[in-house]
C-alpha cells in the first residue's frame, strides 16, 4: 500500500476508493501497521510541539505545557487513538445487523481505520493551537467518509446510513469520554488494550487496574430504538410537521445516549441541601438549573462561598438520570487511587457506598472533592486558599447521608 496515495484517494474519492478497499486481502496487523501506527502519529506528534514547544497564549501572556508532561501527553494520546480505533471497529460490526448489514470483522476495522483519516491528518492543525478549530472541521469530514464507506463495506442499504453513522458518532463519543477518563487516572504506567471474549456480548478495554466494558446488547437496542424515532422523524418531515419531527429527533438522540434512567431529581430538591453558610463563608451566589437537550433531562445546583481570602465552589448534579453521562463522568468511581508527588496528591476510594476523589496541593493553594453517590447524584467541591482538611470539614456541612437516600422515581 502507497499511504500517500491511499490518503489522497480516500480523502478526494471516497466513492471510488472504498470498492477497492473493500476487496484488498489484510489483516489486523497489516491495517495498524501500514496505515494506523504512521497516521495517529500525526495528531499526537504536532500536538506535543503546538503545546510544549511553540505554546500558546493571548494578550501578552504565553503558555508551553513542561516538556515531560507534553512527552506524556502524546503517548497517552497516541495509544488512545489507536485504541479507539479498534473499539469503534467492534461497535461498528455489532451494529451491522441492525441497520440491515453484515457483520465483518476486518470490513467493519477498514471502515473506521480509513474512515478516520480526515481526523487524523487534520491533527497536523495542532502545531498551531489557534488553528485547531480546523482540526474539528476535518474531524467532521471523517463521519461523511465513514458514512459513504457504509455501504460498501458493511453491506448495509444506502437509506440506512445516515442513522448507522449517527449511532456510531453518539457511541464514539460515549466511548471517547470512557477512554480518556482511563486513561487520565492511569496515564502513569502500563498499556491500554481492547479485547473481546469469544462470544461474549461485551467489548472490554482493560487499562492498568481496571477494566471497561461496553454491552453491545444494549448498543444494538440504543441502535434499534434510534432507527424507529428516525423513522418518525422523515414521516414528520413528509408531512411538514416541524414540531413532530423536532421530538423525534430528541427522542433519536436521546436512545443513542441510552435513554433516561428514570425520572432526574427535581432543581428544587437539590437546593435544599445548599446551606447559607459553608466553612464559615457565606454563599455569594447560587444557580439551581434543568436543561433537557437531546431527549435527556439534566438538573443541577451551584453556589459559591466566599470568605475574606478563600472560596469554595459546591456543584450538585444529578448524572444518574442519563445512564451515558453517569457512566462518562462516574468512570472514576470503580478504580482505588493513591498518587503523591512533592507538590500534589491524589486519592480515590470508596466509603459507606460513596465514591470520593480527593486532590489537593499541599501548600493548601487548592483542594478538590468529588463524591458519587449510589443514587446517581455527584457533589463537587473545589476551595481556593483552602487546605484539604477545611473543605472536608466545610464539606461535612452537606447532609450527604440523607442526600444519599432519595430515591428516583422510574
Amino acid at each position: 500500500m502507497d499511504i500517500v496515495e491511499r490518503v489522497k484517494a480516500i480523502l478526494l474519492k471516497p466513492a471510488e476508493t472504498w470498492p477497492v478497499i473493500e476487496r484488498e486481502p489484510t489483516d489486523i496487523a497489516r491495517i495498524y501497521k501500514e496505515y494506523l501506527l504512521i497516521l495517529a502519529a500525526i495528531p499526537a506528534v504536532a500536538s506535543f510541539i503546538g503545546l510544549s514547544l511553540i505554546g500558546f497564549g493571548g494578550f501578552g501572556m504565553s503558555f508551553r505545557v513542561p516538556l515531560l508532561a507534553g512527552l506524556g501527553n502524546m503517548i497517552v494520546s497516541y495509544v488512545l487513538s489507536l485504541v479507539m480505533v479498534f473499539v469503534m471497529a467492534l461497535i461498528a460490526n455489532a451494529l451491522a445487523p441492525t441497520f440491515g448489514g453484515e457483520k465483518n470483522a476486518i470490513n467493519s476495522l477498514k471502515l473506521i481505520a480509513y474512515g478516520s483519516t480526515a481526523a487524523l491528518v487534520g491533527g497536523i492543525f495542532s502545531l498551531l493551537p489557534m488553528l485547531s478549530m480546523l482540526g474539528l472541521i476535518a474531524a467532521l469530514y471523517s463521519i461523511y467518509l465513514i458514512y459513504t464507506g457504509i455501504p460498501v463495506l458493511m453491506k448495509a442499504p444506502p437509506g440506512k446510513a445516515a442513522g448507522y453513522t449517527a449511532v456510531l458518532v453518539v457511541c464514539g463519543i460515549v466511548a471517547g469520554v470512557l477512554l480518556a477518563a482511563a486513561s487520565s487516572l492511569f496515564g502513569g504506567g502500563g498499556g491500554m488494550a481492547p479485547m473481546m471474549g469469544q462470544g461474549s456480548p461485551n467489548m472490554s478495554i482493560k487499562v492498568p487496574g481496571a477494566e471497561i466494558s461496553l454491552d453491545t446488547a444494549k448498543l444494538e437496542e440504543a441502535a434499534r430504538k434510534m432507527e424507529e424515532a428516525g423513522k418518525r422523524m422523515e414521516e414528520a418531515h413528509a408531512k411538514g410537521d416541524t414540531a413532530a419531527a423536532g421530538k423525534a429527533m430528541s427522542e433519536m438522540f436521546g436512545a443513542a445516549l441510552g435513554g433516561q434512567g428514570g425520572k432526574p431529581f427535581s432543581p428544587d430538591e437539590l437546593q435544599k441541601f445548599v446551606p447559607q453558610a459553608l466553612g464559615g463563608m457565606q454563599r455569594t451566589e447560587l444557580e439551581a438549573r434543568s436543561d433537557a437537550a437531546m431527549g435527556m433531562n439534566i438538573s443541577s445546583v451551584s453556589a459559591k462561598y466566599q470568605g475574606s481570602d478563600s472560596s469554595i465552589d459546591v456543584k450538585l448534579q444529578d448524572i444518574g438520570s442519563v445512564p451515558a453521562l453517569a457512566m462518562a463522568m462516574g468512570a472514576w468511581a470503580q478504580s482505588t487511587v493513591n498518587r503523591e508527588t512533592a507538590a500534589e496528591v491524589e486519592r480515590i476510594f470508596q466509603r459507606d457506598g460513596i465514591s470520593f476523589k480527593e486532590e489537593y496541593r499541599k501548600d493548601g493553594s487548592r483542594s478538590e472533592m468529588s463524591m458519587l453517590l449510589a443514587n446517581g447524584i455527584m457533589l463537587e467541591f473545589e476551595g481556593r486558599n483552602l487546605d484539604m482538611d477545611a473543605l472536608r470539614t466545610a464539606a461535612a456541612r452537606v447532609d450527604v447521608k440523607q442526600l444519599a437516600g432519595m430515591k428516583r422515581a422510574n
